[in-house]
This record gives C-alpha cells, sequence and structure tokens, in this order.
C-alpha cells in the first residue's frame, strides 16, 4: 500500500508517498501561490501513484468537524487569498481516495507519537509546538487526536508579560499579545529589526521568547499532564530549550513531578521537519484501516 501526506504550510506545500511503515517513497515541494494554481500541482503529483488514502495537515485555522457544511476547509487564515479554500473538496474532486483532514502541527504531533511507539518509548501523551512565522501546537492524547468542536489553537493562548516586554504590542491581528504575537519568529523583527536567524543567543530578547515557551509548557504540563512537550519550529533550537527548560523549573517550583526536564521538554526525534510527513503516513494508514 501507499499513502499520501500533504504538510500544507503558508510558503510551501510538501507532498510525500510512503509505505506501511512510513518510508518515504518519493517526496516534492510545491511553492504554495493561489489555492487553483497549487492544488493543481499537488493532483498532478499524487496521480503519479496508485495512493490508497491521503493525509493533509494544514495551515489555519480549519475546519475539521464532518458534520459541518464547510469541513475540509482552511477558514479565517491570514495567508491572502486563502480564506475559505475548500482544499480537502479540491484534492478529493480528482482523486477518490479517503482524506483525513487536520491541522499542520496535528499531523507533526502524530508524527512523533508514532516515532516513540517505534522506539519503545513508554508515550502515551505528548504535545507538540511550533514556533515558525506563526504558532500552533497539538496534542495526542492516550492516542488520539483532542478537540470536538475543532482542532486545539494553543498558539493563541494569552500569557503573562515579560517585564523588560511590556510596550511590544504584539503582532497577532486576532489577539495582539497571545502567544503567537509575542514568540512568532516575525516578532524578532517587530522588537529588533533583525531576523531571528541573525540575533544571537545572548541578547535579551531570547530570555523573553524562553520566558512565553516556558510558559506555554507549565500550562499544557498543568492542564495535560504529557509525557512530553516538544517543540519544533525555525525560532528553535536546543540551546533555546536550554533556556526554556531553566525558565520552566523556576515557573512549576517543584509543584508536581515532571520527567527528566532534558527529556521531557524536548527538539523533534524526527529530522529535517519530517513529523508531520511521518504522522500522515500514519493517519492515512488509520483512516483506511478504519473505512474498511
Amino acid at each position: 500500500m501507499l499513502f499520501g501526506s500533504v504538510e500544507a504550510g503558508g510558503t510551501k506545500f510538501v507532498c510525500a508517498v510512503g509505505n506501511e511503515n512510513y518510508q518515504i517513497q518519493d517526496k516534492t515541494t510545491i511553492p504554495t501561490t493561489t489555492p487553483t494554481k497549487t492544488m493543481k500541482q499537488v493532483v498532478s503529483y499524487f496521480k503519479q501513484f496508485q495512493i490508497d488514502a491521503i493525509s493533509i495537515a494544514s495551515f489555519g485555522p480549519i475546519e475539521i468537524r464532518k458534520t459541518a457544511p464547510n469541513y475540509g476547509y482552511i477558514t479565517k487564515t491570514p495567508k491572502k487569498g486563502w480564506q475559505n479554500t475548500d482544499i480537502v473538496g479540491m484534492l478529493k474532486q480528482e482523486i477518490n481516495v479517503p482524506i483525513f483532514f487536520t491541522t499542520d502541527v496535528n499531523g507533526s504531533a502524530y508524527g512523533e507519537y508514532i516515532m516513540s511507539l517505534l522506539s519503545n518509548e513508554d508515550i502515551n501523551s505528548l504535545v507538540y509546538y511550533t514556533i515558525g512565522t506563526g504558532v500552533g501546537g497539538g496534542a495526542i492524547v492516550n492516542g488520539k487526536l483532542i478537540g470536538s468542536l475543532g482542532h486545539p489553537e494553543m498558539g493563541h493562548v494569552l500569557v503573562k508579560r515579560h517585564p523588560d516586554d511590556l510596550e511590544f504590542d504584539g503582532i497577532c491581528p486576532f489577539h495582539s499579545d497571545c502567544l503567537e504575537g509575542l514568540i512568532s519568529g516575525p516578532t524578532f523583527e517587530a522588537r529588533t529589526g533583525k531576523k531571528g536567524i541573525d540575533v544571537p543567543l545572548s541578547d535579551h530578547v531570547w530570555d523573553i521568547m524562553s520566558y512565553y515557551a516556558a510558559q506555554a509548557a507549565l500550562q499544557t504540563t498543568l492542564i495535560l499532564r504529557p509525557d512530553k512537550i516538544i517543540f519544533g519550529g525555525g525560532v528553535t533550537s536546543e540551546k533555546f530549550l536550554e533556556k526554556v527548560r531553566k525558565d520552566f523549573n523556576q515557573m512549576l517550583n517543584g509543584y508536581i513531578a515532571v520527567p527528566d526536564l532534558s527529556k521531557y521538554i524536548s527538539m523533534p526525534a524526527i529530522v529535517d521537519n519530517g513529523s508531520a510527513t511521518v504522522g500522515n503516513f500514519a493517519l492515512a494508514k488509520r483512516i483506511l484501516k478504519e473505512l474498511n
């Protein structure tokens, strides 16, 4: 059997074909332009293969309720031209196979969960945050994605301001100073005039970023009690997570027991941003099994 993966991002769509063991057989990258042009290329790519099922892990917000009239749509996204795009319908019209639809971070979370099973880790639940152009989070609890009214929007939770960051307005067009508005990649330029890659880790702005990321980890720990919290995305590095662990430890203040922080708050186990691809293969495999 062959499974298709679509990791739909704001700048590119990463499409891949894999087998039952979640191994990539073929892969391509398609620029995110207009919905019509981009999806035409996605369809053309998958038509080269005998695909049994596909999973789409998309930027959002998206509609995942199958009873909703706009199920399968990208909805109120700030991505110009992509508001109210029927991404599942456009693919289903040309390729009639079962399609699983979820968020990009849910796909990544599921991929990391599958990897933990393959590595014989004792993991039943985990949370995956991505910090990049935007901020999002996906959660697996007892092996299942959470959310019934919709998918989680962990990137838009409110956080306590760092005392040295009170004058910064935040860049989220909906909530101003939510987590995404304060910690996403573009906030580096908004604060310093430089891209994050050009800001040395010794700069105090990284302490501010760590303060907010640690709060996200603390909230997640206290609400969901996962076995692991993973941070991915372009802003994240092991050196940055060392700061986050230190801040998290101070905030938690010994209130509850957590695993060794070097393992509890970690980078993705799947390298080269491949978590969502593995997750998509597994979700496509799962939906095919459920339907049969």
